[in-house]
């Protein structure tokens, strides 16, 4: 597919996935998150072609310019979408399928300096909300999601929702794995969920050792 053609897809897919949309003319000349994947298209054809230093200056010149860092080796499909986009990060080795949303504050990063593949693969449809951190070479099943705020560090099936720091599958398949909400604004904690266990454990381990003290006192 042309850049072109591609570029009105890049268009088209705001007005799909952000009601604030108006105008043609808004979108192309207002919205960062287009603009940084613009500027990645053509640094990208400048990295196939071996031109390493101009696709780097390329995607400096657009960091600065958006606040959005993508490597110029990083695959992005076709209707790649960032809504708003600030401090998002993709690394080189990233790969990205089609109908992919990204929301502020994402990081698509390593975990340490291997070598090779090191970012993660993200398949068609799938979305990462706000300010989740996927790290490491890993994949993003299809029409998968990460909640907000994720820390996720393993593969995800396909048709899933992971939340939480590490991140837990919680939806699959349509199903529940666990037995939570999972309205936008509530989302489940699995962090909270292990400290409640930890300080009902605290307790019964302070209720027995007063009770072998009672014990021990009362053999005196």
């Amino acid at each position: 597919m042309g850049l072109i053609k591609m570029f009105k897809e890049d268009v088209d897919v705001v007005f799909d996935q952000d009601p604030a949309a108006r105008s043609y003319f808004e979108v192309i000349l207002t919205y960062s998150g287009l603009h940084a994947t613009w500027a990645h298209r053509v640094a990208h054809a400048c990295f196939k072609r071996k031109f390493f230093f101009l696709a780097r200056v390329i995607s400096q010149i657009s960091r600065f310019l958006t606040g959005i860092e993508i490597h110029p080796g990083a695959k992005i499909g076709r209707r790649f979408f960032i809504d708003h986009g600030m401090g998002v990060v993709i690394g080189e080795t990233c790969e990205i399928g089609d109908n992919v949303t990204l929301f502020q504050g994402v990081t698509l990063g390593g975990t340490g300096k291997e070598k090779g593949k090191r970012h993660p693969t993200l398949m068609n449809n799938s979305l990462v909300a706000t300010g989740a951190k996927v790290l490491g070479s890993i994949t993003i099943g299809e029409n998968s999601k990460v909640g907000a705020g994720s820390v996720v560090l393993h593969d995800v099936p396909d048709n899933s929702t992971v939340v939480g720091i590490p991140g837990h599958v919680v939806v699959q398949d349509g199903k529940k794995v666990r037995q939570k909400d999972l309205d936008h604004h509530k989302l489940p904690d699995p962090v909270y969920d292990r400290l409640n266990e930890l300080e009902t454990q605290i307790e019964q381990l302070k209720k027995e050792l007063q009770e072998a003290k009672g014990v021990k006192q009362s053999g005196h």
